[in-house]
């Protein structure tokens, strides 16, 4: 074992012997012969053993030893003496000398003194690495300990507290250093111990219990809900020490839980024929991914339910979900509202305004009634498709946005791209996935289940206590061609409600077109949709020229209405 070795003495012979045998054993030596020239020989040199003599010239080998306890170094020193006393013995040994070598020192002495000083400085050092390194360790898990947003507290096995982090205040409303060595069944705390059940079980079975959420009633905070894992610590020999429990308060992540499973999941769908049940597969396997959804449908058939169940159960349930209609506003307003514009952009913009588009960033962009967006737009909502960028009204720089995007017509779109008013290439990047939801005359089966749905709603809208609907407005319901679909079929129930004062619904309590309808009316020839020039007229007929009754009944605007009279040549 090579090491770095200084020899103080004034005598040159002695100097030269020491060099020559201890060279020999490959180690590298350093000599000097007076105090000054040993000392910057020490601060320059990481040494690994020091042989010094007692006497030097104006010094001693003491002031030696002293030097280097000063600097700290871990390196031993062997005092070296022609005439050894008491007194030189005793102090040198009190300042730390680590052997004591008489002159003559002969080739043996010297070499077995070397071993046995490099060995020792060798479990020193070691000794002082692993503790250098256990204190790091420790100050890491400390630091660990202490910052982590999580509650934990550690316990012996008669479940006394050992410690605990900070954020067991936060969450727990207890000063954590009020905890340490006190027993935590018998603590006074402001919540109900509901998580104690889980501590002792861990303890007992010497179990991890994964995740268990308990409601913990504090007296300040009436609503919290944690999410407890409690697992058993185990000695270096296997023995159980006690254990430790991590608390995470999980308020917010239950509540979104909770209103996600009551609003947005789908079975709120309604609907058990065949028809219904493929949509729903494919809503499963559309959930989880990014792809870009054109929902089709007459008016009325709960696209935008659809939407929302996409969004709702997939990955970007907790980011925001845009909705806007397309056929509400005016080219230019519609572009603004999409892509947003700045300060100046035209009459009227006084201030940025963010987009729609970003907006919904990290989340989800429904664009209701796609077919009614003009061509210059459509060419912007290519390019947020392609590249995952826009520009807003105005300005020349892009912003980057990661949005999935859901669109939704009652219109023909094939044949919108066919007569040239719809980009083939935009119709094609939203059409990756259609989902086409039938109308409710193609789905009647599920009638039934919609009333119940739809009175169970109105019961708690209106603080009513009314059970269903007779067979025959069940009937009638089934007879009846509905050409506003289920949203027709809601204003129905919710007139309904209106006028019955008692437990059921019957037949006067339904709206008079539906009363009076003799049977399955057969659907005009080229009819293709609610929205068609007959499909209107008949509205129209129905509702004795009430543009807005005509509307409700096709289960569209008034604008949308007025639009498509302009369209069709309607007065």
């Amino acid at each position: 074992m090579s090491a770095r070795i200084l020899v103080i003495d004034d005598e040159e012979s002695i100097r030269y012997t020491f060099r020559a045998h201890l060279t020999r054993e490959g180690h590298e030596v350093f000599t000097s012969n007076d105090y000054a020239s040993a000392i910057e020989i020490i601060e320059k040199n990481n040494l690994d053993l020091i042989f010094a003599d007692l006497i030097l010239k104006g010094h001693t080998g003491i002031e030696i030893l002293g030097k280097v306890k000063e600097l700290g170094l871990t390196c031993p020193v062997i005092m070296m003496t022609g005439n050894p006393s008491i007194q030189t013995t005793t102090e040198a040994v009190r300042l730390g000398a680590f052997d004591y070598l008489l002159k003559p020192i002969h080739k043996e002495p010297l070499l077995r003194a070397t071993k046995i000083a490099l060995s020792h400085k060798n479990l020193t050092d070691m000794k002082r690495s692993v503790e250098e390194e256990n204190e790091r360790i420790r100050n890491n898990l400390e630091a660990i300990f202490r910052s982590v947003n999580d509650g934990i507290i550690t316990f012996t096995r008669d479940m006394k507290v050992i410690d605990a982090n900070d954020a067991v205040e936060k969450i727990c409303k207890i000063d954590p250093e009020e905890l340490a060595g006190r027993n935590f069944s018998e603590m006074e705390t402001h919540c109900s111990k509901a998580c104690q059940n889980i501590l002792s079980g861990t303890i007992k079975n010497q179990s991890t219990i994964r995740e268990s959420r308990i409601e913990c009633r504090q007296a300040e905070q009436i609503h919290q809900v944690v999410s407890i894992t409690s697992s058993p610590l185990i000695s270096k020999n296997g023995e159980s020490i006690g254990a430790v429990m991590v608390i995470r308060d999980v308020t917010r992540l239950n509540d979104l839980e909770n209103e996600l499973r009551i609003r947005h999941q789908f079975h709120n769908i309604i609907g058990k024929s065949s028809r219904m049940q493929e949509i729903y597969r494919l809503l499963i396997d559309l959930a989880q991914t990014d792809t870009t959804v054109l929902i089709t449908g007459e008016s009325g058939t709960g696209k935008e339910l659809i939407a929302k169940a996409l969004h709702y159960s997939g990955p970007r349930a907790f980011k925001p979900m845009v909705t806007v209609n397309c056929s509400a506003l005016a080219e230019n307003l519609l572009e603004s509202e999409l892509f947003g514009h700045v300060k100046g952009a035209f009459t009227g913009a006084l201030k940025h305004k963010v987009g729609r588009f970003q907006a919904a960033d990290q989340g989800t962009i429904f664009l209701d009634e796609i077919g009614d967006v003009a061509p210059s737009i459509q060419l912007k909502l290519l390019r947020v498709i392609q590249e995952k960028e826009l520009e807003r009204v105005g300005d020349s720089q892009s912003i980057k946005v990661d949005v999935r995007i859901i669109t939704s017509t009652n219109q023909p779109l094939k044949q919108k791209v066919e007569r040239g008013e719809f980009r083939e290439d935009l119709y094609y990047r939203l059409k990756v996935v259609e989902i086409i939801l039938p109308p409710l005359r193609e789905r009647k089966e599920d009638i039934e289940m919609l009333v119940i749905h739809f009175c169970d709603l109105f019961n708690t809208k209106f603080g009513k206590g009314i059970e269903g609907v007779t067979d025959d407005v069940l009937h009638a319901f089934k007879q009846y061609r509905w050409p506003g679909n289920i949203r027709e079929l809601e204003h129905a129930i919710e007139h309904a409600f209106v006028l019955c004062h008692g437990n059921i619904i019957t037949i006067d309590h339904i709206p008079s077109e539906i009363r009076e309808n003799k049977g399955p009316e057969k659907k005009p020839a080229g009819e293709n949709n609610t929205g068609s020039n007959q499909g209107i007229m008949d509205a129209l007929k129905k509702a004795e020229g009430n543009r807005a009754k005509a509307a409700r009944l096709l289960g569209i605007s008034r604008q949308t209405l007025y639009r498509k009279m302009r369209e069709g040549g309607i007065h």
